[in-house]
């Protein structure tokens, strides 16, 4: 069996649980419960760590019969300042999975599709402590929580129109997780007048558990472990805007997926360069102080694709 068809079976069994093998007489090809909570877990161990090369993917299996899977990420994260070096982060990510199952009764087999929705959240607390006036060591301890949840409508009026039998082993099917962990972070801040270069290199560890699956006694479990190399350059274009200089952007990113997440889509690294411009808004009296348009290719093992990035800072 294929990947991207072990991973489809996987997602939809959190929700049938055992029931599934005994409505109306119909089996849903591929079981053990323990196996498929573990794998709705590792797709959220995407969404567990903030990441940029990460932050938004779309990726199509159509071929297969398989829709695929789309992915989003907003986050962000600053220190307070330098007589307080309080580092704070959060994140809030969401993904839809739209996998066909093949469900059989022996004699004939029919494919159920089944659109999964996935919510998570990602907070963070850290410290800076310096190590030179321009970097700094990050520690941060990051908690998250996250649910994956099933739609309904979509899949109750498919199974009534294909196979004429109310099936209600999909009501209610939900699976809830919350995750503990952390990160270390190096941070090097070179700012100069014509130009400025940031560099963040980041570990982070994430254990996530599955609880009150809503459907069947299910536990899962998964581990985001990801290692991060980010860095941006930025420096005036020679052209104004807001009466501020407009700048260009040059950006890069790496990705190494170290935990349960790793091989999951068919990938187990990303790299992302990117490229774009800034605006400074802050000789204007408004809250927002810039705001940042990057447009980036993203590319790995088995995937490639094109992005675009809208930032702001206050």
């Amino acid at each position: 069996m294929k990947r991207h068809e072990a991973f489809a079976l996987l997602l939809l069994a959190c929700a049938l649980g055992p029931a599934a093998a005994r409505a109306q007489g119909l089996d849903i090809v591929g079981s053990t419960v323990q196996r498929h909570a573990n794998g709705v877990l590792a797709l959220m161990a995407f969404q567990a760590v903030p990441d940029l090369t990460s932050s938004s993917l779309s990726i199509s299996n159509a071929s297969h019969g398989d829709p695929g899977i789309v992915m989003s990420q907003l986050g962000g994260g600053f220190t307070v300042s330098k007589r307080l070096p309080l580092y704070l982060e959060g994140a809030i990510a969401y993904s839809r999975y739209d996998p066909v199952f093949v469900a059989s009764n022996g004699v004939e087999a029919r494919q159920l599709p089944a659109c999964w929705n996935s919510l998570s959240g990602t907070a963070g607390m850290g410290w800076d402590f310096p190590i030179t006036p321009e970097l700094a060591f990050r520690p941060i301890f990051n908690f998250s929580l996250g649910k994956v949840a099933s739609d309904l409508q979509v899949a109750r009026a498919y199974l009534r129109n294909v196979t004429d039998r109310q099936l209600d082993f999909l009501d209610g099917g939900s699976l809830n997780a919350y995750g503990l962990g952390g990160a270390v972070m190096l941070d090097w801040e070179h700012y100069r007048e014509d130009y400025e270069v940031d560099v963040e290199l980041r570990y982070s560890d994430i254990e996530l558990k599955s609880y009150g699956s809503s459907s069947a006694t299910v536990e899962g479990s998964a581990s985001a472990r990801t290692a991060n190399l980010w860095a941006r350059w930025r420096a005036p274009t020679g052209l104004q805007a807001f009466d501020r200089p407009l700048r260009y952007v040059l950006e890069f990113s790496h990705s190494h997926y170290l935990g349960s997440q790793a091989g999951v889509l068919g990938f187990d690294r990303l790299t992302t360069l990117g490229t774009g411009l800034e605006l400074d808004t802050s000789a204007h009296d408004i809250f927002i102080t810039r705001i940042r348009g990057v447009l980036r290719y993203v590319f790995g093992n088995n995937v490639s694709g094109f992005s675009l990035g809208l930032a702001v800072s206050f």
